[in-house]
């Protein structure tokens, strides 16, 4: 009686223990399209401005990922931009270039991995992320305080590090730093508007 009782409690010992790792597995296969938070991190294919970057995710899946909070100054994309010999626009885009090589920096210096917290989808399909370095580093916070980029506030309710941000831009406003001390600069928004 006693070795059927203890084959009996080591089956349903084996058993729980199958059915806990399967309901893990089952959690987990559930939670990896949610993609709230990246487990070690997603691969940074390029870094295409100061907002904007293109990952590579651990099932290997590129996407698009826009910066949620802020917006970075323009780069010039096309030849015609390039060659642009007005002020306006060479005063965008070298606030631009500024934005996009700290992007690119800060993102070298954690091994091209970053940690994307989606909190959105933009119209143009892109993920809406807040994004953080692997040692915590919050990326947005990081160019809002050396003045390189400014709060974007028409979508501020969808940014969970609202305080953060804000905070970042008062003190490169109080400062003077970046952005901040060219009176000729045009908020990103405004830049787009006018030349659409």
């Amino acid at each position: 009686m006693d070795k059927l009782i203890k084959r009996v409690q080591v089956g349903l010992g084996v058993a729980i223990i199958l059915l806990v790792l399967m309901g893990c597995d089952v959690l987990r296969q559930a939670a990896s399209p949610l993609r709230f938070f990246g487990v070690s991190g997603d691969v940074v294919e390029r870094v295409s401005d100061g907002d904007t970057l293109v990952v590579k995710d651990s099932q290997g899946n590129k996407f698009t990922v826009r910066f949620a909070c802020m917006d970075a100054p323009e780069i010039a994309h096309s030849n015609k931009e390039k060659a642009s010999k007005r002020a306006s626009d060479r005063n965008q885009f070298s606030w631009g270039t500024k934005a996009q090589a700290r992007v690119q920096q800060l993102v070298q210096q954690a091994g091209d991995r970053v940690t994307l917290n989606i909190t959105d989808s933009d119209r143009y399909g892109r993920k809406v992320a807040e994004v953080r370095l692997k040692n915590g580093t919050f990326v947005q916070q990081v160019l809002l305080q050396e003045g390189l980029a400014k709060v974007y506030r028409p979508y501020l309710n969808k940014c969970p590090s609202k305080d953060l941000v804000q905070q970042a831009e008062t003190e490169a406003k109080q400062q003077q730093l970046g952005i901040w001390s060219d009176a000729k600069f045009i908020n990103p928004w405004e830049y787009r508007s006018l030349n659409k």
